[in-house]
This record gives C-alpha cells, sequence and structure tokens, in this order.
C-alpha cells in the first residue's frame, strides 16, 4: 500500500476514533442523553413492530439525528463555556441556557413528529379500525 493512502486512511480512523470518544462522553456524563437513548430505542422497536415506510423511516432517522447532534452541540457549548469562564457569569448562563433550550425544541418536535408518524398506526394496532 501505498504510504500516502496509508497515512490519510490512518487520519480517518483517527477521525471516528475522536467521534465516538465524544458520543460516549456525552452517554457517560450526560443525563438526559440517557433519556434520548432510552426513547431512541422504544421508537426503533415501535417503528419495526409498525412496518413503517422508507418515508416514515428517513422521518424518523432525521428527528432523532437532529436530537442527538443537539445534545451533542449542548455539551460541546458547555464544555467550551466552561472552560473560558469557570466563574459563574451572565454571559455564559445565556450561552449554557441557549444550548439547553436548542435540545428542548428538538426534543419537542421530535414527540410532534413521532406523534404523527407513529400515532395513527400504533391507534389502529391498538384499537382496531
Amino acid at each position: 500500500m501505498y504510504e500516502p493512502l496509508r497515512q490519510e486512511l490512518n487520519s480517518r480512523l483517527k477521525s471516528f476514533h475522536y467521534a465516538f470518544q465524544g458520543w460516549w462522553y456525552v452517554i457517560r456524563t450526560q443525563r438526559n442523553a440517557w433519556i434520548h437513548a432510552v426513547v431512541s430505542v422504544m421508537v426503533f422497536g415501535l417503528g419495526f413492530w409498525l412496518q413503517l415506510s422508507r418515508h416514515e423511516w428517513a422521518i424518523i432517522l432525521l428527528t432523532m439525528m437532529a436530537v442527538w447532534m443537539g445534545e451533542f452541540m449542548n455539551t460541546a457549548i458547555e464544555a467550551v463555556v466552561d472552560m473560558v469562564t469557570p466563574d459563574p457569569h451572565p454571559l455564559a448562563k445565556i450561552a449554557k441556557d441557549v444550548a439547553a433550550a436548542a435540545v428542548l425544541v428538538g426534543a419537542m418536535g421530535a414527540v410532534l413528529i413521532g406523534l404523527l408518524i407513529l400515532g395513527p398506526p400504533l391507534y389502529t394496532r391498538l384499537i382496531g379500525s
């Protein structure tokens, strides 16, 4: 194998390794990430049981991705703010609160999308038509 190609491949593999370290950090340290994880697993199970269409799966996956990305960015912003401003500061509070609000908006949107996509087939399965 050519040396430059091997170096590039190693660089890409390291990038994935760092990304998974970040994911693991969020799972280990953020209580709300556990809630997202449990809900994600439940939605996957429910989606398989309800036999969602590819289109519905795409919407569900994009919605989950948005919530997880919000949680990851919130954690990153909190870490940077804590590093830059270890003492309480009004602007630090604003940054953290706004980042948390972004996750909340994503999670609320995910609940609404989940109800729109999962609600009707779930109702049909449980109650019948």
